[in-house]
C-alpha cells in the first residue's frame, strides 16, 4: 500500500482539527503555569529551580504536588516517589503510543515521552487514527506548542509576577482543561471496548480517589477501566473510524471490491 488508508482524513484537514482542538488548552497551560510558578516562588523555589523543574520534569500535576511536599518540609526522596505514582499513568499512555511509534529511533522516542502529557496524549493519538499514521509535525503541536512552551513562559511570569496573579478558579480558566479533555475523550471513545473503558475508568477513579487518594484513583481507575474493556468479547463489528464527510462512497467502494487497507507503510501496523 503507497497511499494513506481508505477513508482515512487528510493530513490538512486533521491537523487544522488539531489546532483548533488545542487553543483552550493552551489558554489553561498559560493560566495554571502562572500559578504554578507562584506556588513554587512560595515553597521557596528560586526562579532557576522553577524554571528547570518546568523545563526537566514537565509533569504538570506532580510539579504542584512536588512543590506542595516541599512546603511541608519533606525531603527530595519522598517527594520523587510521591510524584512518580502521580506520574503512573504515562505508562498507560506510553503503552497506547507505542504502535504508532514502532518505525522511530529510541532518541527521538525519548525525547516524545518527555513532553508527553495528558493534552498531548489526547489530541495526537486522536489525531493519528483520524489520518491512520504517525504525524511527528502533528504530535510537535500537540505537545510543545500546545502545553510545553506556554507552560513553560508562564512559569517563569508566574516567579516574575509573583501575587499579581489572579487564581485561575477566578476567572473561569479551570472549567476550560477538563472540558477540553472530555470531548477529545468522546472523541476517542469509537467502540464498545473504549466506552466501557472510559465509563469504567472514570466511575472507578473518582471512587478511590474519594477512598482514598486522587493519585491513586487515576492510577487504579486507568488500570482496571482497560482491563474490563478487554475482557469482553471483540464480536464481529469493525471499530468505528472518523471518516470525513463526503468520501464514504470511496470507502464503502473499496471495501465491496475486497480491498485489504493492510497495515499502514510508515508505522508498520494498523492501530
Amino acid at each position: 500500500m503507497s497511499g494513506p488508508r481508505p477513508g482515512a482524513m487528510p493530513l490538512e484537514a486533521s491537523r487544522r482539527i488539531l489546532v483548533s482542538d488545542g487553543l483552550g488548552i493552551i489558554v489553561t497551560a498559560v493560566g495554571f503555569g502562572m500559578v504554578y510558578g507562584l506556588s513554587a516562588r512560595e515553597a521557596g523555589l528560586s526562579l532557576v529551580e522553577t524554571i528547570a523543574m518546568s523545563v526537566f520534569v514537565f509533569a504538570g500535576a506532580a510539579q504542584f504536588a512536588a512543590v506542595g511536599y516541599l512546603a511541608q518540609g519533606l525531603g527530595w526522596p519522598a517527594v520523587i516517589v510521591l510524584t512518580a505514582f502521580l506520574n503512573a499513568r504515562h505508562l498507560l499512555y506510553s503503552a497506547a503510543m507505542a504502535p504508532w511509534l514502532a518505525g522511530v529511533s529510541r532518541p527521538r522516542r525519548a525525547a516524545i515521552a518527555h513532553v508527553l502529557t495528558d493534552e498531548a496524549f489526547a489530541l495526537s493519538i486522536a489525531h493519528f487514527r483520524r489520518i491512520g499514521h504517525l504525524d511527528l509535525v502533528g504530535y510537535g503541536w500537540a505537545a510543545l506548542v500546545v502545553t510545553f512552551v506556554p507552560w513553560n513562559l508562564a512559569t517563569i511570569a508566574g516567579v516574575l509576577l509573583g501575587g499579581a496573579i489572579a487564581d485561575p478558579t477566578q476567572l473561569g480558566i479551570d472549567v476550560i482543561f477538563p472540558a477540553a479533555m472530555a470531548g477529545l475523550a468522546l472523541g476517542l471513545a469509537t467502540g464498545r471496548r473504549e466506552i466501557v473503558a472510559a465509563v469504567a475508568g472514570a466511575a472507578i477513579a473518582v471512587v478511590a480517589s474519594v477512598a482514598w487518594d486522587p493519585a491513586g484513583g487515576i492510577l487504579i481507575g486507568g488500570i482496571v477501566g482497560p482491563a474490563l474493556a478487554m475482557a469482553l468479547p471483540l464480536g464481529t463489528s469493525r471499530p468505528i473510524d472518523p471518516v470525513p464527510l463526503g468520501q464514504t462512497g470511496e470507502l464503502d467502494a473499496s471495501l465491496a471490491e475486497g480491498d485489504d487497507p493492510g497495515p499502514d507503510p510508515e508505522i508498520g501496523v494498523n492501530p
